[in-house]
C-alpha cells in the first residue's frame, strides 16, 4: 500500500480515504490547511495509485481491514476517517468492526449502498471492453457539476489523468466490492460521532435515498448538504474543508480556554517581546481593553480554522494601509517579516490597496515596508 503521513507528530490524526478511480491525491486542496491542525495519512486503496491492484474480487470488508493493517504498521491507535463515496463505505465498516479506533467519522458523498448491481456491472464489462478510457468521460460528468466542468479547471484535468492511469484490474476489483456492499441494516450500530457530508448535484450518491439513510439510521448524525456534485471536496473544496473543521475541532469550552488560545496567537502573530510589553504596561484604565481585545480579536476570530494565518495577516496589512492605522501597519509588517511572511506576499497585497483603497495610502504603506525589511536581516 502506498502512503503519505504528513505534519507534525502529536497532533491529531486524520485519515483521508478517496473515490473509486481515483488516488490519495483527491485531497491535496484540503491537505494545506488541514496540517495546521492534524497529522494526516492518505493512501492509495487496494487497486489504485501507486498500492498493488492484485487480480479477484474485493470486498469492502477486505480494503477495511487493509486499513487497519496500514495504521497498525504505523504504530497508530485512534485516528478520525474521512472517506468519499467508496472510502465512505470503508469508513462504515470501520465504525460496525473497529468503533474503538475513530474519535470521528465523515462520510461524504456515499451511502450504506451504492448503486445498483446493474451499474456495477455494466461498468466492469466497459473496463474489460475498453480499459479505463472506455468509462473516463462518463466518470467525469458523474464527478463534476456541468457548471463547474465548464470552468476547465485544471483539477479536472489532474482527476482524469488519474482515472485513466489506474489499473482496470483493480478498479474492477473495486466496483466488484462496491456492488456487493450493503451496509443499511447495520447503520445503528454506529456509535461514533458522525458527520454525512452531501452533494445537491450529485447523480451518484443523491441525498433522497443514500445520505438521508446515513443520516436517520445513524443515531445522531449531523448533515452538511454541499452545491456540488460528486467530488465535493474538489468542487467546493472550502466549504468542505470549513465542514471538516466544524465538526473536529471542539469549540472552546469556557471563557478561560477562550483567552488562553487568545494569549497564544497573539503571541505567535506579534511575539513575545511585544505581548509582555503590552502585559506589563497594562494600568486598571487599560485592563478591561486588553481583555476584550485578547478574547475577541486573538481568542475568537484569529483562532477560527477558515484562513491560513499568512492570508490573515495580509489582510490586517490592507486594512491598515487603507485606514491610515501606520503605528499598527508598521508592527504587523515587522512581525509578519519575521515569522514568515515575505517582501513578495506584502508587495501584492499593497498593489491591489492601490487600486481599492488609494494610491497615496499605498504609498506611505510601501515606504514603511522599506524601512522594516532594512531593520530586519535576511529580509531584503
Amino acid at each position: 500500500m502506498f502512503y503519505r503521513l504528513e505534519g507534525n507528530e502529536g497532533l491529531p490524526i486524520l485519515v483521508l480515504s478517496h473515490s473509486i478511480g481515483t488516488d490519495h491525491s483527491m485531497w491535496d486542496l484540503q491537505v494545506p490547511d488541514l496540517l495546521r491542525y492534524f497529522q494526516m495519512l492518505r493512501y492509495d486503496t487496494r487497486g489504485h495509485g501507486a498500492s498493488d491492484a492484485p487480480s479477484g474480487d474485493y470486498s469492502v470488508e477486505q480494503l477495511g481491514l487493509d486499513l487497519l493493517a496500514l495504521v497498525d504498521a504505523l504504530n497508530i491507535n485512534t485516528f478520525a476517517f474521512c472517506g468519499l463515496s467508496m472510502g465512505g463505505t470503508i469508513g462504515q465498516w470501520l465504525a460496525v468492526h473497529a468503533p474503538e479506533r475513530l474519535t470521528g467519522l465523515i462520510l461524504a458523498n456515499t451511502s450504506p449502498r451504492i448503486g445498483s448491481a446493474e451499474l456495477w456491472n455494466n461498468r466492469i464489462e466497459a473496463v474489460r471492453k475498453a480499459g479505463m478510457s472506455g468509462i473516463a468521460d462518463l466518470a467525469i460528468q458523474r464527478f463534476f457539476a456541468p457548471q463547474f466542468l465548464a470552468r476547465l479547471s485544471p483539477y479536472i484535468a489532474n482527476v482524469r489523468a488519474v482515472l485513466t492511469n489506474t489499473n482496470a484490474t483493480g478498479y474492477i476489483g473495486c466496483c466488484v466490492a462496491l456492488r456487493e456492499f450493503d451496509f443499511t441494516s447495520k447503520l445503528p450500530q454506529i456509535k461514533v460521532p458522525t458527520l454525512v457530508i452531501a452533494g445537491e448535484k450529485d447523480v451518484s450518491t443523491p441525498l433522497p435515498g443514500n445520505g438521508d439513510i446515513l443520516v436517520r439510521q445513524i443515531p445522531g448524525a449531523r448533515l452538511v448538504n454541499l452545491p456540488a456534485a460528486h467530488l465535493s471536496n474538489i468542487e467546493c473544496s472550502r466549504e468542505f474543508l470549513a465542514a471538516i473543521f466544524a465538526f473536529l475541532l471542539p469549540a472552546p469550552a469556557s471563557i478561560a480556554d477562550v483567552m488562553e488560545a487568545g494569549f497564544a496567537v497573539r503571541r505567535r502573530v506579534l511575539g513575545d517581546a511585544h505581548v509582555d510589553r503590552a502585559i506589563s504596561n497594562t494600568t486598571t484604565l487599560t485592563e478591561d481593553f486588553q481583555k476584550l481585545i485578547t478574547q475577541y480579536a486573538w481568542g475568537t476570530v484569529w483562532t477560527r480554522p477558515g484562513l491560513d494565518p499568512r492570508t490573515r495577516r495580509l489582510l490586517v496589512l490592507s486594512m491598515m494601509a487603507s485606514l491610515g492605522r501606520w503605528e499598527e501597519f508598521r508592527m504587523h509588517v515587522n512581525t509578519g517579516l519575521k515569522s514568515g511572511l515575505e517582501p513578495s506576499d506584502i508587495k501584492e497585497t499593497l498593489l491591489q490597496t492601490a487600486i481599492y483603497a488609494g494610491v497615496p495610502a499605498a504609498n506611505t504603506a510601501f515606504q514603511i515596508v522599506q524601512e522594516e525589511i532594512a531593520r530586519i536581516p535576511n529580509t531584503k
